[in-house]
């Protein structure tokens, strides 16, 4: 039978995180009749509640199913997903929340599309009642945005939710190692035969989202760094432009003043003009800066704290130790087993 492994990102789901399963199992279950066999690897980003607890006890249940990795600490949900792309050893990969807003029952065509040759399955968000209307409006205006910027296109309302082979999770691993990361963008970048599954948002089982509009932000202005270099080039345009507004303010003086100075009041307008255009500009070098100086220091996108149900690759050292040089997590006498 064929393996597909589900990652599940985990951050302070205890209230919910038994249900998921349950459901979740239900799901999988059901797939081995078409011939998929399945793993759950839960990666549990640091969290501070008793998800890390009730995930032991999934895994000691489950010992046939059920994956744990624990993160040393919160290293975000790009960096979970990540892990989970590392250590996972299906066929093919499902990457999925904790929170059942990614339904589960869509795994079935899922393996279809898989079986019948696509690479990539990006799954599209239509509707998600539960985010608010500022959040819709603000990811539908991300989307606008950077598929303008940036060469590559992105599929609007792509979600976390998606899935791939294990030739695209080998590519992943070894050429997508940037610290500043945008794994669904770089899901849609790698080519290969694609297909997109429309779904809605369900709502959460427990718990509240931990995305503020803050780090909605952040992580769309990193995105936008990380796949465009268009804003570099505002600084150009922005220098055209203040030049073309002081030929006309040149002009205007000339006719009306007949070359003296046109007033204190225009000067003024003038220089806070071009200053704000100045430090815009420096601003969005400052933050292009900001992610080449993350990616030169080069420490790991994720530690690994503890292991569970891992124990088949113990013995394969040339497995740990390919994983260990792709990955920068924690070494073995580290790790708790």
């Amino acid at each position: 039978m064929k393996r597909l492994s589900l990652v599940i990102s985990a951050y302070n789901e205890e209230s919910g995180i038994e249900r998921f399963y349950e459901v979740v199992r239900g799901c999988c279950e059901a797939l081995r009749e078409r011939g998929w066999d399945y793993e759950l690897l839960f990666v549990d980003d640091g969290s501070a509640d008793r998800t890390g607890e009730k995930l032991r006890g999934l895994a000691a249940r489950d010992r046939m199913h059920v994956r744990l990795l624990r993160l040393s600490r919160n290293f975000g949900h790009e960096a979970a997903m990540t892990a989970g792309l590392d250590y996972a050893s299906g066929d093919a990969l499902v990457f999925l929340d904790a929170d059942l807003q990614h339904p589960p029952r869509y795994l079935a065509e899922i393996c279809e599309r898989l079986d019948a040759g696509y690479e990539v399955i990006s799954m599209v968000r239509t509707a998600n009642r539960s985010a608010g209307v500022l959040k819709n409006i603000s990811s539908a205006g991300f989307y606008w945005l950077i598929n303008r910027l940036s060469d590559v296109h992105f599929q609007p309302n792509a979600s976390d939710f998606f899935a791939i082979s294990r030739r695209v999770q080998g590519i992943l691993r070894q050429s997508y190692r940037e610290k500043v990361r945008f794994l669904r963008g770089y899901v849609q970048n790698v080519g290969f035969r694609r297909t997109v599954i429309e779904y809605e948002a369900a709502e959460r089982v427990a718990g509240e989202s931990h995305y503020s509009l803050r780090k909605l932000l952040v992580f769309s202005l990193n995105t936008i760094m990380c796949f465009s270099n268009m804003p570099l080039k505002l600084g150009i345009f922005a220098g055209a432009l203040s030049g073309l507004l002081g030929l006309v303010v040149l002009a205007y003086t000339l006719c009306t003043r007949c070359g003296a100075p046109s007033g204190y009041a225009t000067i003024v307008v003038l220089n806070c003009f071009m200053f704000a255009v100045l430090f815009f500009v420096v601003g969005i070098i400052g933050e292009y800066i900001s992610v080449l100086f993350t990616e030169m220091k080069d420490r790991p996108i994720y530690l690994v704290e503890e292991e569970r149900n891992f124990e088949e690759e113990k013995d394969d050292s040339s497995l740990r130790e390919s994983r260990r040089t792709q990955t920068s997590s924690v070494p073995d006498h580290f790790a708790v087993s």
